[in-house]
């Protein structure tokens, strides 16, 4: 069969859209009999009537009007396929797909994707949010270019580049009284913990921080589904959490915030496949990310006030 001509189709389109064979020449800036000779060849092509007149009008056919459909597709795809060659002539530079945690996403994300849009406008970024383990294997199977995980991971196809520490932390409502300056395994075991899905990296982080308490909690952690919704369950008084201390660093006057004895760390890290080609658009993302590593340079303020703490009392004992 032979190719399918554009030129036809558009001229088809443009008779049944206008009814007339000749406000379509006028449009396309053709002679009616020109019009008139490519609808014949499409019908000639299809082997079927496209059009047929009743009285000065044109009208399409029943095959008519589902080619009338399928021509409307083609022109579709064919004005995406000029919008991404017209990309690469604009500076357009690549496509980065990005995989990251939900906290991440929510608290440390937002000022470094909004630079690299300003700076670079000519990259697509796509960002989607999963647990570590989702993001690990999206990496492997090359769904995700780049992913932001916590640590520990192991996978040995992947380039793994930790950034920064974060600490949990606990938070109360505001109001609770006699809350220890720090929090032990034991004092939790004794208050209403809600704690995140147990699909999230920090549930077993939680929980087995938990089984160091000498007696066992006597009611089972309420799970909830992310970070913020433990805030806001926290906040109406429904119990304690334990949540990254950089969920609550903007809003410390809205809770009670405690670090946690022992201290429960945990790593944010970047990962991407080992054999991953590198392309500008990829080495800029990679790049802005990992401006991520200065903030391990910085003291999260739990770890301050305890050291401050504790100076003051060996400055006082002495």
């Amino acid at each position: 069969m032979r190719g399918l001509n554009l030129d036809q189709l558009r001229t088809f389109l443009e008779v049944v859209e206008r009814g007339s064979f000749s406000a379509a020449a006028r449009r396309l800036n053709l002679t009616q009999p020109a019009v008139s000779l490519q609808i014949r060849e499409l019908e000639r092509r299809f082997k079927v009537r496209l059009i047929e007149r009743l009285g000065k009008q044109a009208h399409a056919t029943a095959p008519g009007r589902v080619l009338v459909e399928a021509a409307q597709r083609i022109f579709h795809e064919c004005d995406l396929v000029d919008a991404t060659m017209r990309r690469f002539c604009e500076g357009w530079i690549g496509r980065v797909r990005v995989g990251t945690t939900l906290s991440s996403m929510i608290y440390r994300l937002p000022p470094i994707l909004n630079r690299v849009r300003l700076d670079h406008p000519g990259i697509d970024l796509v960002v989607t949010n999963a647990p570590t383990p989702n993001s690990v294997e999206n990496i492997v199977q090359n769904r995700v270019d780049l992913a932001l995980v916590n640590l520990p991971v192991e996978e040995k196809r992947l380039k793994i580049t930790p950034l920064c520490p974060e600490q949990l932390v606990a938070i109360f409502p505001i109001g609770t009284r006699g809350v220890p300056d720090e929090i032990t395994p034991d004092y939790v075991a004794r208050q209403a913990l809600l704690v995140e899905h147990p699909s999230s990296a920090a549930h077993p982080l939680v929980l087995g921080w938990l089984s160091a308490a000498q007696e066992p909690s006597s009611r089972a952690p309420m799970p909830l589904g992310t970070i913020e919704a433990l805030k806001s369950a926290v906040a109406s008084n429904l119990g304690m959490a334990i949540v990254p201390e950089v969920a609550v660093a903007m809003h410390m006057s809205d809770f009670i915030v405690r670090p946690l004895q022992p201290p429960l760390p945990r790593t944010l890290a970047l990962i991407e496949h080992r054999n991953k080609p590198n392309d500008p658009a990829l080495t800029i993302v990679r790049n802005a990310l990992l401006t991520l590593q200065t903030v391990g340079t910085i003291q999260p303020r739990a770890a301050k006030r305890r050291q401050t703490k504790r100076a003051r009392g060996a400055g006082a004992s002495a």
